[in-house]
C-alpha cells in the first residue's frame, strides 16, 4: 500500500512565501537599539528604520502605489536609497534603481519602458532627470532626496510638482500593516542590463530568489552576527548584491558612503571598526595605488568580497599589506549577483602569497543557494573537461536566476535555451572543480585560429610595475584577423614605453598572445568600477 504523503497539502500554518522583507521586522524585533545605518551625523537603530519604512509604504499605498507599480530610485547610497529596498516593496510595488551616472536618453528609455509611477530623485540627480522628462512619455510623480551632505544642490524644479523623500516619512503612518507578497515569485526588484549593445534590458528578481540570496551569502561569506558592513558596492548595481537584505537579516550596522574615495575609506574603516564591504577589483586597485599617506594597515582583520572583471593575482596579493581578506565572487545582473566563489580550502594556507592570491583569483565554485554551475561546450552542450585549458560557456540553474527580461520573451527565451540560464561568459574548469572565467564571448581574441583570452593578457600587464590598469581588446590584423590590443594606464608618476609592454608579455607568456599595439591613457569606466570594453573596442577600430 503507497503512503499517501502528497494528501498533506500546505496551508497557513505551514507555508509562508520566502521574502526578504521579512528580515527586517525579526531584526527590528529582536534589536530594536542596535545601531543600523550610520551616514556622517545622522544615525539610525533597527526600530528606527523599520518605522521610517513603514511610514514610506504607508504613502506609498496612500497614493493608490501598489502590486506591480514599479517605482524608481536615482540615489546614491544614502539611507533613503538603503530604506527603498524594504518600503518600497513593503507596498507590494517593484522597486527600480539607476545606475547614477546614466544619461538623460537612457535614463527616460527606463522611465517609459518600466512605467514608472513614481521617481524618487537625489537633488543633485536632478538635472539629468529634467532632461529625461523632456523625452519620455510618462510624467511620474516626482519625489525629491535633499541631502545635506551632497556635494552639488541644483536649483530645485520651478514648473514641475514635486514632493521631499522626508514627506513620505513624516505623513506616513507607522503602524502600516504591510502584508507579504501573495506568491514567492511575484516581482521585487526591476534592474537594468549596461545595454552596451544596444538598450539596456530590465531583468526582473522575485521575493524568493532575493531572499536565497540572502541566506547564502550568509553560509559562502561565513558571516557572523552584527558585522559592521561600508556600503561601498552601488545599491543601484544587483540591488547591492543583496547586501541590503543580507546585512538586516544579521541586524548589522551598515555605514553608508556617498561616493567612494580611497582615503574616505580608510578613514571610516578605521573610525567605525568596519568588518566586511564589497567592491570591483577597481576599488581594490584604487586602495593599492592611493598615496601612502593615506593607506592604513587595519588592526582587524577586513573581508573583502569582490566581484567583476576577474581580478589580477598581484592585486590580491597586495591587499594583504592593509590586513583585508579577500574572496572573490562571480555573478551576473539576472542571477541577483554572485553565484560562483573562491571558497578557501585549508592546504591553501601553506602556499605562498603569490599562489594564495592565483587560487583565489579563480572564480570558484558554486554558493550555497546555488543549484548548478556547469562549464558546457557551446556547441555540443556537453560539460567540458576538468583540465584548466578547454573553454567553454558558464551555465547556471537555481533559484537566483532571474524571472526573464521585463517585455522581451524573445531575448527571455534564448537565454533560458536548453533549461541553463546562458552566461555568455567564457570559462575553464581546473582538476580540482574551481572555475576560472577567461573572457566575456566576445571578449576571446581569435588569432590566427588560437583563441586569445584578454584576461590572460591582462593578468601578465598588471605584473609591470608602471602598469595601473589594463584592458585588451581585439585589433583587426590583415594577417591573423585579429590580434591583441592593450589600453593602459600607468600608475601615478609611472613610466615605460609601449615596446617595454610588449616585450614584458612576450617573456611571460606565450609570444603569440602577446599585445601588438599599446595605447596610453585613462581608461573608461561604468559607475561599478568595471571598464568598459566596449568603448575600447569602438577606439581601437579607429587605429
Amino acid at each position: 500500500m503507497t503512503i499517501e504523503y502528497d494528501q498533506l497539502e500546505p496551508n497557513d500554518a505551514n507555508f509562508v512565501a520566502l521574502t526578504p522583507l521579512s528580515f527586517l521586522q525579526r531584526s527590528a524585533d529582536i534589536y530594536p537599539q542596535r545601531e543600523a545605518l550610520i551616514y556622517n551625523q545622522r544615525r539610525y537603530n533597527w526600530a528606527q528604520v523599520r518605522s521610517r519604512c513603514n511610514r514610506i509604504a504607508s504613502s506609498l499605498a496612500a497614493r493608490g502605489i501598489g502590486k506591480n507599480d514599479t517605482v524608481s530610485v536615482f540615489a546614491f547610497n544614502t539611507p533613503e536609497m538603503f530604506e527603498s529596498h524594504f518600503s518600497i516593496p513593503m507596498a507590494g510595488a517593484v522597486l527600480n534603481t539607476i545606475n547614477t551616472r546614466l544619461d538623460a536618453d537612457t535614463v527616460a528609455y527606463i522611465i517609459d519602458h518600466a512605467e514608472s509611477r513614481m521617481f524618487i530623485c537625489d537633488r543633485q540627480l536632478w538635472p539629468v532627470l529634467e532632461d529625461a522628462l523632456k523625452s519620455c512619455s510618462r510624467q511620474p510623480e516626482i519625489v525629491i532626496i535633499d541631502d545635506v551632505d551632497a556635494i552639488e544642490k541644483p536649483p530645485l524644479p520651478s514648473d514641475i510638482e514635486f514632493s521631499f523623500y522626508e514627506d513620505l516619512v513624516d505623513r506616513g503612518d507607522d503602524t502600516f500593516a504591510w502584508r507579504p507578497p501573495e506568491s514567492e515569485w511575484q516581482a521585487l526588484t526591476l534592474n537594468y542590463t549596461s545595454g552596451t549593445t544596444g538598450r539596456p534590458k530590465g531583468v526582473v528578481y522575485h521575493h524568493r530568489g532575493s531572499y536565497l540570496m540572502t541566506m547564502g551569502t550568509v553560509v559562502s561569506w561565513a558571516l557572523p552576527p552584527h558585522p559592521r558592513y561600508l556600503y561601498t558596492v552601488p545599491m543601484f548595481h544587483c540591488n547591492g548584491w543583496g547586501h541590503a537584505w543580507t546585512m538586516t537579516a544579521l541586524a548589522a550596522t551598515v555605514v553608508c558612503i556617498r561616493a567612494f574615495a580611497p582615503k574616505l575609506f580608510f578613514d571610516l574603516v578605521e573610525e567605525h571598526e568596519v568588518t566586511h564591504f564589497g567592491g570591483a577589483p577597481i576599488v581594490l586597485n584604487m586602495l593599492a595605488l592611493a598615496p601612502p599617506e593615506v593607506q592604513k594597515k587595519f588592526r582587524h582583520t577586513v573581508h573583502a568580497m569582490t566581484a567583476g572583471a576577474p581580478p589580477p593575482a598581484r592585486v590580491l596579493e597586495s591587499m594583504a599589506q592593509f590586513n583585508l581578506e579577500v574572496m572573490h565572487v562571480y555573478g551576473l545582473t539576472e542571477t541577483y549577483g554572485h553565484i560562483l566563489h573562491s571558497a578557501p580550502q585549508d592546504d591553501w594556507q601553506q602556499q605562498s602569497i603569490a599562489r594564495q592570491a592565483e587560487l583565489k583569483a579563480r572564480q570558484g565554485v558554486r554558493f550555497a543557494m546555488t543549484e548548478s554551475v556547469d562549464v558546457v561546450d557551446p556547441e555540443s552542450g556537453r560539460p567540458v573537461p576538468w583540465d584548466a585549458e578547454t573553454m567553454g560557456e558558464i551555465v547556471i540553474r537555481g533559484n537566483t536566476v532571474m524571472k526573464g527580461y521585463l517585455k522581451d520573451p524573445a531575448a527571455t527565451a534564448e537565454v533560458f535555451a536548453g533549461g541553463y540560464f546562458r552566461s555568455g561568459d567564457i570559462a575553464v574548469v581546473f582538476p580540482d572543480g574551481y572555475i576560472q572565467v577567461k573572457d566575456r564571448a566576445k571578449d576571446v581574441i581569435i588569432s590566427g585560429g588560437e583563441n586569445i583570452s584578454s584576461v590572460e593578457v591582462e593578468g601578465v600587464l598588471y605584473r609591470h610595475p608602471a602598469v595601473g590598469d589594463a584592458a585588451v581588446v581585439a585589433l583587426a590584423d590583415d594577417k591573423w584577423g585579429e590580434v591583441p590590443c592593450a589600453f593602459v594606464e600607468l600608475k601615478p608618476g609611472a613610466k615605460t614605453s609601449e615596446q617595454q609592454l610588449i616585450d614584458f608579455c612576450a617573456d611571460n607568456m606565450a609570444r603569440f598572445k602577446r599585445p601588438k599595439k599599446v595605447v596610453f591613457g585613462e581608461l573608461p569606466k561604468t559607475a561599478t568600477g568595471k571598464i568598459q570594453k566596449n568603448v575600447l573596442r569602438e577606439r581601437a577600430k579607429q587605429l
